[in-house]
């Protein structure tokens, strides 16, 4: 894994600054970076890669956003992903690289279809039956294990209860530092996809993801806007296209 060519290495640089952006509170692309790492690195040796990323984009999310966190909304939802993190475990390990490939495929245009939905629905009224936090919590902690796809259905959740952005933002961060570090032990012992090697790699991209946050803090003071919203969309559907011809 570590011998990628200059092209393939660049792509996953660009997917790691991609990350230090979304971590800094541009949603919405989390696909773009799983699908890209995906592509240099295959579908599931990338889960394992991309952890300790995402670790390092937690803790500056949780330090920058600290004043804004709704812990009501983490309890709410952290026991539901808990489980479906245990379930995506069980699951993941009798799934071989060409089905998980098109899983993430599915999942991804499944979510862009979900998140458009929300965005466009006539109905404004925040969700307040236990079944929609149960349902979006078990959604997201199995696909964050399988596939750190998780970011789609929290996002649905947040946008669905108005959280004002850095709330949002704040809040988010919380929760996927917990679930996060929560999925380390069974990438390392169950799934074996962090090891020595797959951290020698996430260390080459750190200094990426570090430059992201930068570029993120900017963004997101400067970017807020529907059109924004619907690019994404857009981005994230191709990326869920583009893996299926990897």
């Amino acid at each position: 894994m570590l011998e990628v060519g200059i092209l393939n290495f660049s792509l996953a640089a660009f997917c790691a600054f991609l990350l230090g952006v979304s971590k800094s509170g541009i949603k919405g692309i989390a696909s773009l970076i799983v699908t890209g790492l995906a592509l240099v690195y295959g579908a599931k040796n990338s889960t394992g890669i991309l952890m300790p990323l995402l670790l390092v984009g937690d803790v500056f999310a949780i330090t920058y956003y600290k004043r804004h966190v709704q812990k009501e909304y983490i309890i709410k939802m952290l026991p539901w992903m808990v489980i479906g993190v245990l379930i995506g475990v069980v699951g993941g390990q009798y799934i071989t690289e060409s089905l998980f490939k098109y899983g993430m495929a599915i999942i991804i245009l499944f979510s862009v279809g979900l998140m458009y939905y929300w965005e466009n629905k006539k109905d404004k009224t925040i969700p307040s039956h236990w079944t929609f936090a149960s349902s979006m919590g078990l959604l997201a902690g199995f696909t964050t294990m399988i596939g750190n796809l998780a970011g789609a259905f929290s996002n649905i959740y947040f946008l669905a209860m108005r959280l004002p952005k850095n709330n949002f933002i704040g809040t988010a961060a919380w929760l996927f530092f917990i679930i996060n570090a929560f999925k380390v032990p069974f990438h390392i012992w169950t799934w074996e996809t962090m090891n020595s090697t797959s951290l020698q790699i996430s260390l080459q991209l750190v200094p990426f993801v570090i430059i992201g946050l930068v570029a993120g803090v900017f963004l997101v003071k400067k970017i807020e806007n529907d059109s924004y919203r619907k690019l994404i969309l857009l981005f994230t559907a191709i990326g869920g296209v583009a893996i299926l011809f990897n």
